[in-house]
């Protein structure tokens, strides 16, 4: 069954006369400038299976910076399409203005989308707007609420050191975290990046050690260059994949080889190679199986 929001606009591409040749699904995630947010994608998604489900032709148009080399406003041709249709995030300001003037020719619809000030030329200048809020018609579901998703892929809790200043020469902290982040940014994988110092003043720490064992605890695995970003992650049985970041080894490695965990990298022997086979370990059962040993209840 169609959600509020996609009957209608499906009732408004099939009026009589005015069904659409081909469209261009448009957003927030098509400007250059613009922002994709899990929102606006999974309303993305929605849309183009149910046009597809419908039958009606239709592209993405993406932003350059969030997927390069896809289709976008700058390369799609107004003139092959007949249909623009933008879902999803406020019909205001400049840049959807300007959706209008490019493809000026094209019948414009907007669905999902809030309604901030009706005046606004970037809200008139649709033919008809499909509204989730900022109308007189009731509230509407939005549109991501229903888009279809894949398996949830696993929480990486990311604990890195920075500092450590006494290590000299051998340290390597610049050059180790900027390999981990690189690599981790290729992994299908919610990053979530936590620090173990405490604070009062700062709402983005925690202010408690038991707060940062609730939220190691929560991940499917911790990647680290924190000693107690090791011992802390174990304690909650949660898989650690810990990262020595001084040259020749130091306190993480002394304290893996104290512990017996074997998810341990050496700073010389950092590579994409090694980090994905103690990915794979540390997410399979042998990997959670030998957390679970390590963890304090």
């Amino acid at each position: 069954m169609h959600d509020e929001v996609t009957a209608a606009l499906l009732c408004a591409l099939r009026q009589p006369g005015r069904s659409p040749g081909r469209l261009l699904l448009t957003g927030w995630f098509s400007f250059r400038d613009g922002e994709a947010t899990a929102g606006d994608v999974l309303a993305q998604r929605h849309a183009s299976a149910e046009l597809t489900r419908a039958g009606i032709r239709h592209d993405t148009a993406w932003s350059p910076g969030f997927r390069p080399g896809e289709l976008s406003l700058e390369t799609a041709r107004p003139e092959a399409y007949d249909t623009v249709l933008f879902v999803c995030g406020p019909v205001h300001g400049p840049q959807v203005t300007a959706l209008h003037a490019r493809f000026r020719a094209c019948r414009r619809l907007a669905a999902g989308v809030s309604v901030v000030d009706p005046a606004d030329p970037a809200a008139t200048g649709f033919h008809e707007i499909i509204a989730r809020d900022g109308t007189a018609a009731p509230a509407r579901r939005d549109l991501a609420a229903t888009a279809a998703a894949g398996p949830l892929p696993p929480v990486a809790g990311v604990v890195l050191s920075r500092g450590q200043g006494e290590y000299g020469a051998r340290r390597r902290h610049e050059e180790v975290n900027a390999r981990l982040t690189g690599w981790l940014a290729g992994k299908d994988c919610a990053r979530l990046s936590a620090d173990t110092r405490l604070a009062a003043d700062d709402w983005r720490l925690c202010t408690t050690a038991e707060q940062f064992l609730a939220l190691v605890s929560r991940c499917d695995l911790v990647v680290t260059t924190r000693l107690h970003g090791l011992v802390l992650a174990l304690r909650t049985g949660t898989p650690v994949i810990a990262v020595d970041p001084v040259a020749g080894g130091a306190k993480v490695g002394a304290q893996a080889r104290a512990v017996g965990w074997p998810a341990l990298v050496d700073a010389g022997a950092l590579s994409e190679e090694v980090l994905d086979h103690w990915w794979r370990w540390a997410l399979s059962g042998a990997g959670r199986l030998a957390a679970a040993r390590h963890s304090v209840r």
